[in-house]
């Protein structure tokens, strides 16, 4: 795996780090963000997809992506394309 640094919140200072890279093998995007408190995993497991089943299955979890994250993340998916090419 050769991750491609994206971007970091940059109002993170110097505790907590939502970051964003791409995957260079894959074109993945993977984010680094902060753990979703309980109150909005229960949200996310009450609520379901159409044709999935209900919950958050064992292999997944609900994280939190600050706003101030997006353009780093629409510069992920920029590069996960450019990738993909």
């Amino acid at each position: 795996m050769d991750l491609q640094l994206i971007g970091i919140d940059p109002d993170t200072g110097k505790n907590g780090s939502p970051t964003a890279w791409v995957d260079q093998e894959n074109a993945d995007i993977v984010v680094q963000s902060y753990t979703a408190d309980e109150a909005t995993r229960a949200q996310c497991a009450d609520r379901t997809a159409p044709g999935h089943a209900k919950g958050i299955p064992e292999h997944e979890t609900v994280i939190r992506i600050p706003a101030r994250l997006v353009p780093v993340l629409r510069e992920a998916c920029d590069a996960a394309e450019r990738t993909q090419l």
